[in-house]
C-alpha cells in the first residue's frame, strides 16, 4: 500500500489563485447600505466566519440559522441580489468579503472551489493542476482539474473553468495536503501521482510536451522507485510506453529498472501523444508512434 503524507509548510499559492484575494473576518467598520446585515443574515455570516467556511452550502444555512427550505433560499436569494454572495452553483455559494465595497461578483480560491464542488465526496487536485501546485509548470493555468469519486459535470464559474475527471476507489493513493490559505488545505496527488496522471490522461494536462517538461523540471525530486511501484494502480499499456520512453529519453532511471517495464509490452503500438493526430515514425524499443518531433522532446532540458 502507498504511504500517504503532508506537507508541514504551507505550498506557495498558484499564480491562478494569487490574484484573488484572501477571504477576511468581518470588518468592524460600518457597512454600505446596500450590504447591511439583518439578523439572521448577520448570525449567518459570523458563524461562517469562525469557521473559515468562506464556501458553503444550503445546507450549513439551515444549520446556522435554523431556516428550512425556501425561507433559506429566500435568504440567500436576497444576499445574492445584495452582493453579499457569489452563486457557484445550485446550493453553494461563496462569501463576497466586506471589503469589496459594491461589488457584487467575487470568487474566492478556485481549489478550495473545487473541492466544495465535490460535494463532501473524496477528491483530490489532479493533471494540469497538481502540476501548478507542485510547481511543474511553467505557464499559469486557468482551468481546475480535480478527480473525484463523485461524477460531476464540468463548470464555468465567474472566468474560471472547472474540469473534474471520474476515478474509481483505486485511484486515491499518493496523495499529500497542501495549504491554500492560511485556514484551509486541499488534497493533492504528489508528484509521482500527478506524473502518472499525466502521462495517462494527458489530454488533461496540457500535452505530452507539457508533461516531458513536468518530469524534467522535478527530475532531482520525484522517486523512479515510487514512480514504478505506483504503476500497478494503472492497467494502461499506454501508460507504460509514454513512462519509459520518456525516462530513457532524459536518462531518469537505471537499464535495470527500465527491462520490466519495456519487456512487458504487447506488439501494439500506441501514440506518444493521444490528442495529436496519428502520423511519424513508430519507434520499435518502446513501440510508440513518435508523432511528436523528437527534436522538441530533446530540446527541453536546454530550455
Amino acid at each position: 500500500m502507498s504511504t500517504e503524507y503532508k506537507l508541514k509548510t504551507a505550498a506557495p499559492r498558484s499564480k491562478i489563485s494569487e490574484a484573488i484575494s484572501n477571504p477576511r473576518p468581518l470588518p468592524s467598520k460600518p457597512l454600505s447600505s446596500s450590504k447591511t446585515l439583518g439578523p439572521k443574515s448577520s448570525t449567518l455570516w459570523v458563524e461562517l466566519n469562525e469557521r473559515c467556511k468562506t464556501t458553503f452550502s444550503l445546507r450549513d444555512v439551515e444549520e446556522i440559522t435554523g431556516l428550512r427550505g425556501s425561507s433559506a433560499r429566500t435568504l440567500i436569494h436576497k444576499a445574492e441580489r445584495r452582493g453579499l454572495v457569489t452563486r457557484l452553483r445550485a446550493g453553494l455559494y461563496t462569501l463576497v468579503p466586506f471589503e469589496l465595497g459594491r461589488a457584487t461578483e467575487y470568487v474566492g480560491d478556485p481549489y478550495i472551489i473545487a473541492r466544495e464542488m465535490c460535494a463532501g465526496r473524496r477528491y483530490f487536485l489532479s493533471h494540469a493542476s497538481a502540476m501548478e501546485l507542485h510547481r511543474m509548470v511553467t505557464q499559469p493555468q486557468f482551468t481546475i482539474y480535480a478527480s473525484s469519486a463523485m461524477r460531476t459535470p464540468p463548470r464555468s464559474v465567474h472566468g474560471h473553468e472547472y474540469r473534474f475527471v471520474t476515478v474509481g476507489s483505486g485511484a486515491f493513493f499518493g496523495l499529500t495536503e497542501v495549504w491554500v490559505t492560511k485556514q484551509q488545505s486541499i488534497t493533492v496527488s504528489d508528484k509521482e501521482h500527478t506524473l502518472l496522471d499525466a502521462l495517462h490522461q494527458p489530454q488533461y494536462a496540457g500535452g505530452i510536451p507539457e508533461v516531458a517538461k513536468a518530469l524534467w523540471m522535478s527530475r532531482t525530486d520525484i522517486k523512479v522507485a515510487r514512480l514504478l511501484d505506483y504503476l500497478r494502480h494503472f492497467s494502461s499499456g499506454a501508460l507504460r510506453r509514454r513512462l519509459g520512453f520518456l525516462l530513457e529519453l532524459y536518462r531518469m532511471a537505471s537499464p535495470q529498472q527500465l527491462e520490466p517495464l519495456r519487456s512487458g509490452l504487447t506488439a501494439t503500438y500506441d501514440r506518444l501523444d493521444p490528442t495529436l493526430p496519428k502520423s511519424g515514425p513508430f519507434q520499435t524499443r518502446w513501440r510508440v508512434q513518435l508523432n511528436i518531433s523528437i527534436d522538441e522532446l530533446d530540446a527541453i532540458p536546454h530550455t
